[in-house]
């Protein structure tokens, strides 16, 4: 289960940015092709802060869907699997231009 060492380098991220202020929702940003579970990674968030100045912060993971672009007919798919073969032509030569996000996109802080 490496969430959990996950949502240690998140909590340190939020932890630097938050500055000592109270954190109510962290947004995360979890493309489909990085082999992280959501609902996992959400539980352990939970877990992990469950006595923390955390414990009462959510993180709400956005999921970004795969897609590709076939660099010979051009067209841009979106992948229902991780099949990297364009949809239009059988092209193998494809780029990656979706689905490999993992970013914290906002932290929503109490007020002063």
């Amino acid at each position: 289960m490496h969430e959990l060492s996950i949502c240690r380098s998140i909590v340190d991220i939020v932890d630097r940015h938050a500055a000592g202020r109270e954190v109510r929702i962290v947004h995360l940003q979890v493309g489909a092709l990085r082999q992280i579970v959501p609902d996992t990674l959400v539980y352990c968030w939970a877990l992990m802060n469950a006595d923390t100045p955390l414990a009462s912060s959510e993180l709400r993971v956005e999921s970004i869907p795969g897609a590709i672009r076939c660099r010979p007919c051009d067209r841009r798919q979106s992948l229902a699997e991780s099949v990297l073969i364009c949809g239009n032509c059988g092209g193998q030569d494809v780029e990656i231009v979706a689905g490999e996000e993992f970013l914290i996109t906002t932290l929503d802080l109490a007020e002063a």
